[in-house]
């Protein structure tokens, strides 16, 4: 946090004497919620500060990575993909970052965000064999299928996420239909969710894809498994994160990068407001206690927004100048 607000405050220092007067080239302004908390929030956050402090007309469109990230290329919109991780945008969006199509504007998260294969801390306390993916795979009976307890439960994830994508890749590369392992697809967020909540609360075993920062598992004490083999970024671009491949490997999932992706249009014409979304960027720390307060509070992701813009005005208010982070305090 100290060296977050160190740098903001450099930042700050060069965009205090930035003038609103160009806010009217903001104009009308989509912005991508993707479907999972973390996304939600500062989608939230973002159009609460462009519509209050910069007097964009902006508003939210909801939306999954890869159909979001292919439609701001194809038609220009939405105009903002807050969150974005890297390692599940797909093989044409890096290609249309590439032709200036898309910019990364910055990073939405500071500290990077962390993917995997996770399964409960109870199983590998009671099971120390399990240290890798690999591990996993040879006990399918630590993991049943709810609907089949003959077979494990191999969570993927829904259909839709880039992450699914990589987790029924592992199921591919790890074998894990041969060694008794059924491929999930939990149908939604929620479903997703609740699948990881009931095993855990049954203290019965669950494997899946999950990631972090997320509230989910700041209350359950879940364990990320290595994959057992080092990151190979060739492979991982080749076949892990392409779903029609049909020879992946077992890879180490990266930490990711996780930026914020605008269109070219936005870049060229939002004048001050794309500023903000180029400085705008939170550590995890914050983001998962906000995620815990909003599930605690069943909040929205617009009510977490107002409460992250009252509560965290030292992280947030260095991201603007000073009249436009006094604009969105009379907003609130």
């Amino acid at each position: 946090m100290k060296k977050l607000l160190a740098s903001t405050c450099l930042v700050f220092g060069l965009i205090g004497t930035v003038s609103t007067s160009g806010a009217a080239e903001c104009g009308t302004v989509t912005i991508a919620s993707m479907n999972w908390a973390s996304a939600e929030l500062l989608a939230n956050v973002d159009n609460f500060i462009l519509h209050n402090g910069f007097d964009c007309d902006s508003s939210i469109v909801l939306g999954d990575t890869v159909p979001t990230l292919t439609s701001m290329a194809e038609k220009g919109q939405p105009d903002i993909a807050p969150e974005a991780w890297n390692s599940l945008i797909p093989p044409i969006t890096q290609k249309n970052i590439d032709e200036g199509k898309l910019l990364i504007a910055g990073k939405g998260f500071v500290d990077g965000g962390i993917q995997g294969m996770y399964v409960p801390k109870f199983i590998v306390d009671e099971n120390p064999e399990i240290k890798t993916i690999a591990d996993a795979v040879k006990h399918p009976e630590l993991f049943p299928n709810p609907e089949d307890p003959s077979k494990g439960a191999w969570s993927a994830g829904q259909q839709g996420w880039g992450g699914t994508v990589i987790a029924s890749q592992y199921y591919k590369a790890y074998e894990a239909e041969k060694a008794g392992f059924d491929l999930i697809d939990t149908g939604s967020a929620a479903g997703h969710d609740g699948s990881v909540i009931h095993a855990y609360e049954r203290k019965r075993g669950w494997i899946g894809y999950y990631w972090e920062p997320t509230a989910l598992l700041g209350k359950y004490d879940m364990v990320r498994l290595p994959s057992g083999v080092p990151y190979d970024e060739a492979e991982w671009n080749r076949c892990n994160k392409v779903d029609n491949c049909h020879d992946p490997k077992p890879n180490e999932w990266p930490t990711d990068e996780v930026n914020t992706i605008v269109t070219q249009k936005f870049a060229e014409q939002a004048g001050p407001a794309y500023e903000y979304v180029k400085i705008r960027s939170w550590p995890n720390a914050v983001v998962n206690k906000m995620l815990a307060w909003m599930a605690d509070n069943q909040a929205t992701g617009e009510d977490g927004a107002r409460e992250f813009l009252k509560s965290y005005s030292d992280v947030w208010t260095p991201w603007v100048p000073a009249e436009v982070a006094e604009k969105v305090k009379s907003a609130l």
